[in-house]
């Protein structure tokens, strides 16, 4: 399988402050992978860096086979949150069509294509009965559907995600992981963030953190009791919902 992003010796920092040591790690294509770990501990800041938007302060991190800022045309990132301006009014089809601006240029007419490809986005996010719908008239997970609406509208070989599903509704985060995984069976390499263990537990490669990469590969490589433990500390399991330990067992148990 190759390999979207690949780092050795990655280190990322703001200034004086270390966000993430020395790392090694490689994201395959055509693949979902979870980057999973506490608050802090650097899933955000790696996102960063993958889109180019943070230079590392050492180590060498390449995307697509390149420098980052080298693929950022093939990338779309879709953030957690993203303000608006109260009184602005945008709605959830001129938001999903910015999507095409990266292909297009802001000033461009719009072609049939990317009418199409703003109509389809739409549809497979259920908000088609949204479109002339203001962002701010917007439940939170609509909105969330809408800026994933957005990524899935821009050309792109690889989709990032900041914590799609965090705080989400029933319904906005059933369709959403549907997309990721009609997005990755199309070819596209899926990178989400994300605090919650049984997301990491559906993706096919997780990446664990908290400070460094601590281990990268499957679910089944990745996520064991000693693994975790040494991510979220000693009886920090205990606080996941009844049943994920004997998940954690059964794990261990085809390892």
């Amino acid at each position: 399988m190759s390999a979207v992003a690949e780092a050795r010796g990655l280190t990322l920092s703001y200034g004086a402050r270390v966000a993430v040591a020395a790392s090694d790690f490689v994201i395959p294509d055509a693949a979902i992978t979870a980057i999973i770990g506490p608050n802090g501990s650097g899933k955000s800041t790696l996102m960063h860096a993958i889109t180019g938007a943070l230079t590392p302060e050492s180590g060498r991190l390449t995307v697509l086979g390149g420098p980052p800022t080298a693929a950022q045309k093939r990338l779309a990132y879709v953030f957690q949150t993203v303000d608006v301006p109260r009184g602005v009014p945008l709605t959830v089809r001129e938001t999903v069509a910015m999507g095409r601006y990266a292909s297009l240029g802001m000033w461009r007419p719009r072609r049939a294509i990317d009418r199409e490809r703003v109509e389809a986005a739409m549809a497979a996010l259920e908000i088609s009965d949204l479109a002339e719908r203001h962002l701010s008239e917007l439940s939170g997970g609509q909105r969330q559907r809408t800026y994933v609406a957005q990524g899935l509208a821009q050309d792109h070989d690889v989709l990032l995600l900041d914590e799609p599903l965090t705080g989400l509704d029933f319904t906005s985060a059933r369709t959403i992981d549907r997309i990721l995984h009609s997005d990755r069976d199309r070819g596209s390499a899926v990178i989400l963030t994300t605090h919650d263990l049984d997301e990491a537990l559906s993706a096919d490669h997780v990446l664990l953190m908290n400070g460094r990469v601590i281990a990268s590969g499957s679910p089944k490589q990745v996520l064991t009791r000693r693994n975790l433990e040494s991510a979220y500390g000693l009886g920090a399991l205990h606080t996941h919902k009844p049943g994920f330990l004997d998940d954690l067992h059964e794990i261990d148990h085809r390892r």
